[in-house]
């Protein structure tokens, strides 16, 4: 049945890390059909209810899959196949538009918010046992989130969004739980979920986000989450408007179990309105990254949500880390009363980037999206050889396969760092490099 490869162990973990590291090599394939338990069992010499112990390690793991009489399988995208290995290494010489990070010369100097968080450190040493969050913090936090029509609720800080959709689902979903998630979307996520033992539903998307016939599909079979990005979604650029909240809020008011997250991780970066979804469901989350306007490695976001949400992320996060150094959440206070970023400047030199290639392909025949955010996506019939040719040309580009499921072939071009004197260029090699993709939309 497993074709040559022999699972050994005689302890459930020994077991499970004896499958587990044959997914990760390779020696076991996606779908592969592992043995009945009894078999197993039999073959190793050991009790049944061992086999059945490992298997539910593997469950839990996101590994494998069972499917009563049908047996147990190894997942079709298994947490240990992520997608982080579907990159482009960028050789020496060759332009990189595919990284998604921002533009190091718009995020602020960090070393004065730094010095004065350090020092009041020394004068007022924050010692165990005390608050979380950042007083101040939490006052200007809620003070914007009231601004963008985000419901009252509790405020805790994480570290950076994915920590605080990992924390959000952990608390809420076990393992055989399907959560529903945009496609194309974050290709992080998309590792992350199968890697929590959840399983993922894809949701169309277009330019004004999720598709509201997918939602209610994916929610009606069943999905007990959804996960949206409001603006700057990744790779796709989409933003939520208006009509397509309203539309969506009324989908997730027929399902007032499932559990809502919200993603806000462009805001500081973006010049378009926030539509929330927030309080549209029972339980639900709203998390606001400062990562991409200033900086990655700040590794802070704000959620909120409902109070027993938000009371299961504290509570289980005490347990863990405790807390977020309050000298990083005091550095970003000091950043956000210095005004160190002006949304406005740097969402429009952004929207220039983008609109400046977007508005080159179209000049050539081939269609892109980029409505908001750091990145263009772009269709193609044949994602990897458009990959392959550009990276021949000079320039580095996102394979469409990290952030996608079941949506068409794409690519991916960061356009955080492009000059608007390499806009012709590159619009030249990619309409080179792909056939003309028909106007029509991303899904």
């Amino acid at each position: 049945m497993l074709e040559g490869y022999r699972i050994s162990g005689r302890r459930a973990a020994e077991i499970a890390a004896s499958v587990e590291s044959a997914v990760g090599s390779g020696g076991l394939e996606p779908g592969q059909l592992l043995p009945p338990m009894r078999e197993l069992a039999v073959e190793l010499g050991v009790n049944p209810n061992t086999v059945a112990a490992a298997y539910r390690i593997l469950r839990e793991r996101g590994v494998i899959e069972t499917a009563g009489r049908r047996g147990s399988r190894v997942r079709p995208k298994p947490a240990t196949t992520g997608r982080e290995y579907v990159r482009v290494d960028v050789p020496e010489g060759v332009r990189d538009v595919a990284s998604g990070n921002p533009d190091p010369a718009l995020l602020p100097p960090l070393a004065e918010a730094f010095a004065v968080a350090a020092e009041q450190g020394d004068r007022e040493p924050v010692l165990y046992g005390e608050e979380p969050v950042e007083p101040e913090l939490a006052r200007r936090a809620r003070a914007d989130l009231d601004a963008g029509g985000v419901p009252d609720g509790p405020l805790a800080v994480t570290s950076g969004s994915l920590d605080a959709i990992e924390r959000v689902l952990a608390a809420h979903l076990k393992p055989g739980d399907t959560v529903a998630v945009e496609d194309p979307g974050w290709g992080s996520l998309l590792d992350l979920v199968p890697a929590l033992g959840l399983r993922t539903a894809p949701v169309g998307v277009d330019d004004d986000g999720p598709l509201t016939d997918d939602v209610r599909r994916v929610l009606e079979a069943g999905a007990r989450a959804l996960i949206v990005t409001d603006r700057a979604q990744n790779p796709t650029g989409a933003a939520i408007g208006a009509a397509r909240a309203r539309a969506l809020r009324a989908v997730l008011r027929e399902h007032p179990e499932a559990l809502l997250i919200d993603d806000d991780h462009g805001h500081g970066i973006v010049d378009l309105p926030l539509h929330t979804l927030a309080g549209a469901t029972r339980s639900w989350a709203f998390v606001r990254s400062v990562a991409k306007a200033y900086g990655p490695d700040l590794r802070l976001a704000v959620l909120t949500g409902d109070a027993v949400t938000v009371d299961r992320v504290q509570g289980r996060h005490r347990l863990g880390p405790g807390w977020v150094s309050r000298i990083t959440q005091r550095a970003v206070v000091k950043l956000w009363a210095d005004g160190a970023v002006d949304a406005r400047v740097v969402a429009a030199a952004y929207g220039r980037r983008r609109d400046a290639l977007i508005g080159a392909l179209a000049e050539r025949g081939v269609a892109a999206y980029g409505r908001s955010g750091l990145n263009v996506w772009i269709p193609v019939p044949d994602e990897t050889g458009a990959v392959a040719r550009l990276l021949h040309a000079g320039w580095a580009v996102a394979p469409g396969a990290r952030f996608r499921m079941s949506a068409p072939p794409g690519i991916r071009v960061a356009v955080s760092t492009l000059a608007a004197d390499e806009t012709a260029a590159l619009a030249d090699e990619i309409a080179s490099a792909v056939a003309p993709a028909p106007i029509r939309g991303y899904v």
